[in-house]
Order: C-alpha cells, then sequence, then structure tokens
C-alpha cells in the first residue's frame, strides 16, 4: 500500500468534508430539539421518502408534485425560520471568528452569573418563590411561545422584580437565551417522576420536567424554605449553598477550555458537601 497515496490532500479532504457536514448535521439536530421543527423535519422526511418511492415505480404525476413541493419549500423554510436564521447568523457574529476574546466573553459570564446570584440571594433570604429555565443547546421555543416577551438584558434587578409576588409576571417561569430574557410567565412540563421528594411543589416538578425533555439548566428558589435547587438532564440538585450553586454555574457557563476541569471540581464539592438529591 502506497502511504503517500492513503494520505494524499484529497483523501484529508474527503475527511474534512465528511467531519463537517456531520458536525453540521450535529448542530442542526440539537437546535431544533425541542422545537416545532422537529415536526417539520419529519415532514420532510415523509415527502423524501413519497419522491423515492414515485421514482423507483415510475408514478410520474406523483414526482411531478414532489418535485413542486420540494422546490417551493425552500421558499416557505426560509420564511418560517427566518427568526432562527437571523439569531444563528448573530452568534456566528459574535463568535471569535469575527474579533471577540475569551477576555470578553469571559466578563459576559461573569457578569451573568453575578446577576442571577444577586437575584437568588435576594429572593431566597426572603422566600420569593422563583423558576428560571436557561437554554443550552437544545431550542426552548414551544415553551417560550407560552410566556410573555421581554428580550432584556439579564440583571438581578430585573429577575427580583419579575419574581415579585402578586406582580401580572411572577407565576410561571423565565427563560433566557442567548443571554438575553426572552419570556417571564411561561409554562413548563411537569414531570411525572416519583423519584421527586414529596415536599417539593409545583416549581420544583417544572423544573425537573424541562430537563427530562431538554438540556436547559433550571434554578428553583422554593417559597417555602428559601431553598436553592439546580435541575439538568434529568438530574436534581436539592438545598445548594451560595458556593455549590456557584461553581455549578461556573462549571458550565466558563470558557470551554475551562469547563470541563470546573464541572468535574463543581460536583465533586456538591457531593462532598452534603447537597441532598
Amino acid at each position: 500500500m502506497d502511504w503517500n497515496q492513503l494520505i494524499s490532500w484529497q483523501n484529508l479532504a474527503n475527511l474534512i468534508d465528511i467531519l463537517v457536514v456531520w458536525l453540521f448535521i450535529y448542530r442542526l439536530i440539537m437546535i431544533v430539539r425541542g422545537t416545532k421543527a422537529v415536526q417539520l423535519f419529519n415532514g420532510i422526511i415523509v415527502i423524501v421518502a413519497i419522491k423515492a418511492i414515485s421514482y423507483y415505480l415510475n408514478l410520474h404525476t406523483v414526482s411531478y408534485i414532489v418535485d413542486m413541493v420540494i422546490n417551493w419549500g425552500v421558499v416557505v423554510l426560509v420564511v418560517i425560520f427566518q427568526p432562527e436564521i437571523r439569531r444563528a447568523l448573530e452568534r456566528i457574529g459574535r463568535s471569535q471568528f469575527f474579533g471577540s476574546s475569551s477576555h470578553q466573553a469571559q466578563e459576559e459570564t461573569d457578569h451573568f452569573i453575578n446577576a442571577l446570584d444577586k437575584a437568588i440571594q435576594y429572593m431566597s433570604k426572603r422566600r420569593i418563590g422563583a423558576l428560571i429555565s436557561i437554554q443550552m443547546n437544545t431550542g426552548l421555543e414551544d415553551y417560550i411561545e407560552t410566556g410573555i416577551a421581554l428580550d432584556a438584558d439579564v440583571t438581578g434587578e430585573l429577575l427580583i422584580n419579575i419574581f415579585i409576588p402578586n406582580t401580572p409576571l411572577h407565576d410561571g417561569a423565565v427563560i433566557i437565551r442567548d443571554n438575553k430574557i426572552a419570556v417571564a410567565a411561561a409554562y413548563l412540563p411537569l414531570s411525572e417522576s416519583n423519584m421527586i421528594p414529596k415536599e417539593l411543589g409545583t416549581r420544583h416538578r417544572a423544573a425537573v420536567g424541562i430537563s427530562e425533555v431538554t438540556d436547559a439548566l433550571t434554578i428553583v428558589v422554593s417559597e417555602e424554605t428559601g431553598e436553592v435547587t439546580i435541575t439538568k438532564n434529568s438530574q436534581l440538585l436539592h438545598a445548594l449553598s451560595r458556593d455549590d450553586y456557584l461553581k455549578y454555574l461556573h462549571a458550565h457557563f466558563d470558557n470551554v477550555e475551562e469547563q470541563k476541569n470546573w464541572l468535574q471540581q463543581a460536583l465533586a464539592f456538591i457531593q462532598k458537601g452534603g447537597a441532598k438529591k
């Protein structure tokens, strides 16, 4: 075997081509998870299947109609997904490729976590119930549609005001997307799990529920006890101290190269510190 031919530029280019396509498909799947786009993609698969069947069975009329649907479908998809396309392009524009430094990104992360911490501490001490869900990779569009749109910067003061009792927005969840408060008073799915302690209420069931169907990170402040709970990937971390939840938040939102070490340290700290699960 000629290794020079095997490790040729063409073979390397083909490998890169395949990896880029698979990365694109993976990111696309992660973006549409938890959104109505999943149903639309199921429809696309059905159309492609009909096209293939009509081709092999020589169903010319069916094939023609499907071709028309596909041709016009591209335009329809652009119109339907215009908000998602815009947000994706904005993310690219804010990426490091266009001059954003890791130092700036870390400052934004610190500001974000400090705002959450300020709100959590205030509400925990005064036993103000709160439910804050932060979008990670999986889209939360279906749940964002149930809330009242805000599109506001994340600040401790705003989060506190949203959850003050007997105000119009306090009942329901705040959903944060792309470091913005997307909506307030949103509805999250309630978990039916028997593993949730009976003393925990509806907010905790909603937090576990959203963690069962998405990878969102959700923070709960108990109205009865003031205790802080975090859920993610069906995992419930209950009665966290300030050090516990700060380590956990840093583990998930700090720079990518630091996340793995942060996460390992945070989980070890929480397990040793007696966070009640």
